[in-house]
């Protein structure tokens, strides 16, 4: 896209704070708190805020973790869902998520309309339709962000912002209403208390004072929650969005749930539950110490809350017409956007006409009941592809933000969808049906199924590799008793001396620990016969053994073949255990015993046929150490292999053996191109995510008459692992020569890589 049409990246982290805490602490917080204390009691009420929370929670833990994996441009949740999920299924969600924001503009308007009642009844002008209010502020609110933009609507956020912020602090400072004095716990929490078994839609309405079932003031309030995700739809107008998505968003989700907390309290300590479930909408500013302050900060609230659903909409709906989700030049036409300053015009004009449409029905429960339903679906996604990630075991995917686990995704996403059906089951199997409807018809025009693809592919290779190494257990068991991007090692490594030396088995299963994928074969050489038949079988049993005890997930296997080369051509041809194809395959050799390394060089011709990466492992008596350095040498000349040797060190760091290991890169080249070669190295170190300081990073001026393996042995003579490259016209023109002169130090792992990875 060229840079006239890309949109003008301005905003830090308070942006994103004020719009999620403007929205989370927006109409429902006074247009109906009051009124759910009243019906469910105060521990009713936190019960709402806590189980309100076990769906935000997890959910702004999940954003952050994807926001800090990938850079989240224009569209915010829309962006991140599609990406992960595909365009098709991406698709049909951003268009529910969509229509949830721009009808979340005309609730909020409705709901600013609400904060004139008071002045209504003070200039003693009757029952007078909000309408006449509601329809002129989405008229000036339309115009005010077609016309200015972003820009304005931030200026007058932080307005609205301090006017919130004041309304609270002198509602709190308020006292309780004359002559409230609870003499019990039934008058704070309800005739009997909270009960759990309120939570069921037939519970008797004894349990608490009020006449509305639970999950009924559930769906009222949870619209108040939402906000989390709106600052995220600001993303494409970010500087940094890696670092403003999760800062803003966890401190608004976690500011916003405290002071919810705060105010339930605050109201059933200060007026009797019956009054708060009969009151009328504006019950704070019958405690609050100025009660004009109320209808004040409710304004503020609303039209914040509008300002920031009417900035948020248009970016999701151009979005999907930059992705190409509508048929036709619809598609191109939502997408345009003012040269100026990047505005989505076009998809603010669509946005203010669907929620004209909304704010003429004037219903603030019915929008309400609407807009709770197409979040959760919104947030339930983020929280599954949070969870699918994880289990993707993708190299690719490695978030910076770390605080998240899976079982709390998981947990979101499973709570999201139960709650949908306790709270409005038509409206769940509603939504469903809508989105199934969106997907068909996204799926005529479009066969784009990019990231559904890749995040079930990973599922599915990695609950493949882990049943079929369970299984290969389990049958143990019974016996006895009676691609470049997201390129990840798919290893198959061969080796006569099995029981002699482990080093080649302990690194295999460093390797396949989480992101690869592993096969140990143990040759044995002679022709096949029952006899061997049942020497391999007995040597599989001991090596499967040997997996069971260091719990690794390598898969084993034997092979009786004539010779080291049938042997080898056999290998080069088993598929993978993975569902992918093997890519790379591991040899060892022990330092005081080279004819293992005579028979791979003379078999090397072989080997590259296939087109593999190949390892050379050289064992010593030393093993892996203490398990805590690997250095990695980078030299002038083989940049082929150079992002392989990164990558196999983070993959290997990542087993827990591995635990407070450091990855050190020595980089050594000619000293005209230091300064060049030094930029570039940390750029891709920094854009890969990989945990390597650069203070690990060592950067040697290569000098005339110095050998460069003098340096490496003197340098890593102390290295648990140390990792070098090398060429195939090296080992056909210098034979053994390649691999020797390493004497001082430990084990030392030789890499060839077929082609160029990409670290990203």
């Amino acid at each position: 896209m060229s840079s006239d049409s890309t949109p003008l990246q301005k905003f830090g982290t308070l942006p994103v704070f004020l719009t999620s805490i403007c929205t989370i602490l927006g109409a429902i917080l006074f247009l109906r708190f009051g009124w759910a204390v009243g019906q469910v009691g105060l521990l009713g009420t936190i019960a709402i805020v806590i189980i309100g929370h076990l769906v935000t929670i997890p959910t702004a833990l999940a954003i952050a973790e994807i926001a800090t994996n990938q850079r989240v441009e224009g569209g915010g949740a829309y962006y991140i869902i599609s990406r992960s999920f595909g365009l098709n299924i991406g698709g049909a969600i951003g268009i529910a998520l969509y229509l949830s924001q721009a009808i979340s503009v005309a609730f909020y308007v409705i709901a600013f309309a609400e904060s004139f009642n008071p002045v209504f009844e003070f200039l003693e002008l009757g029952d007078v339709n909000a309408r006449w209010v509601s329809l002129p502020t989405m008229a000036l609110l339309s115009l005010l962000v077609l016309t200015r933009g972003a820009n304005s609507g931030m200026s007058l956020l932080y307005v609205v912002a301090a006017i919130l912020g004041l309304s609270l602090l002198l509602f709190f400072l308020g006292k309780p209403v004359e002559g409230f004095k609870p003499s019990s716990l039934s008058e704070i929490f309800g005739s009997t208390g909270f009960n759990p078994a309120l939570l069921a839609e037939d519970a008797p309405r004894d349990l608490f004072s009020g006449s509305k079932p639970f999950f009924y003031v559930f769906t009222i309030i949870f619209p108040a929650f939402t906000g989390i995700i709106a600052g995220l739809g600001l993303s494409g107008d970010l500087k940094d969005p890696g670092k403003s998505i999760p800062s803003g968003t966890l401190w608004a989700t976690v500011i916003g749930m405290l002071i919810y907390t705060a105010v339930a309290i605050k109201l059933a300590f200060s007026m009797p539950l019956e009054q708060l479930a009969d009151k009328d909408q504006l019950v704070m500013g019958d405690i609050a110490i100025w009660y004009p302050i109320i209808p004040i900060g409710l304004a503020a609230a609303a039209i914040s809350s509008a300002l920031g659903s009417i900035l948020v909409a248009p970016r999701t709906l151009q979005a999907l017409g930059m992705d190409k989700v509508m048929p036709g030049q619809g598609s191109d036409w939502l997408a345009a956007m003012r040269k100026k300053d990047g505005e989505p015009v076009n998809s603010g004009v669509v946005t203010v006409f669907i929620a004209t449409i909304f704010v003429a029905m004037g219903n603030v429960d019915f929008v309400a009941e609407i807009i709770a339903m197409f979040f959760m679906v919104t947030y339930g996604a983020i929280c599954l592809i949070s969870f699918l990630e994880y289990f993707a075991g993708n190299p690719a995917y490695r978030p910076t933000f770390t605080a998240n686990r899976w079982y709390f995704s998981l947990i979101g996403a499973i709570l999201c969808i139960f709650l949908m059906f306790k709270m409005k089951p038509e409206y769940a199997w509603l939504s469903i049906i809508l989105m199934g409807g969106f997907y068909f018809w996204i799926s005529r025009s479009s066969s784009n199924t990019g990231g559904m693809a890749r995040i079930f592919q990973g599922v599915i290779l990695q609950t493949s590799r882990s049943l079929r190494v369970f299984l290969q257990k389990q049958h143990r068991d019974a016996d006895h008793d009676d691609q470049e991007e997201s390129w990840a090692p798919s290893a198959v490594c061969i080796s006569r001396y099995s029981f002699e030396r482990l080093a080649a088995f302990d690194l295999l299963r460093f390797l396949s620990h989480k992101y690869g994928f592993g096969t140990y074969i143990h040759l044995l050489e002679g022709h096949y016969s029952a006899a061997t038949v049942a020497a391999s079988k007995d040597v599989q049993q001991r090596l499967l053994e040997r997996t069971k005890v260091s719990r690794s997930n390598v898969y084993i296997d034997t092979i009786i073949s004539p010779s080291y080369t049938t042997a080898v051509a056999q290998t080069l041809q088993l598929p993978g255990i993975s569902g992918q194809d093997n890519n790379m395959i591991l040899f060892e050799y022990s330092h005081n015993h080279t004819v293992t390394l005579e028979d791979i060089i003379s078999n090397y011709g072989l080997i590259k046929a296939a087109d593999f990466d190949v390892c050379i492992l050289r064992s010593t008596e030393k093993g892996f150490g203490y398990k805590h350095e690997i250095h990695v040498w980078l030299t002038s000349g083989e940049y082929e292999n150079s992002n392989l040797k990164i990558l196999l060190a983070y993959i290997i760091l990542g087993h827990p053996e591995w635990k407070g290991g450091v990855i050190k890169i020595f980089a050594i080249y000619p000293e005209a191109t230091l300064e060049k070669q030094k930029k570039e190295l940390l750029a891709l170190i920094q854009a890969g995510r990989l945990a390597i300081s650069p203070n690990n990073i060592r950067f040697i001026a290569r000098k005339e008459g110095i050998s460069i393996k003098s340096v490496i042995n003197e340098t890593s003579a102390d290295a648990d692992l140390t990792i070098l490259g090398f060429h195939r016209d090296a080992v056909r023109h210098e034979q053994q020569e390649v691999f020797n002169g390493y004497g001082k130090m430990g084990n030392v792992l030789f890499v060839n890589s077929s082609k160029e990875k990409v670290i990203v």
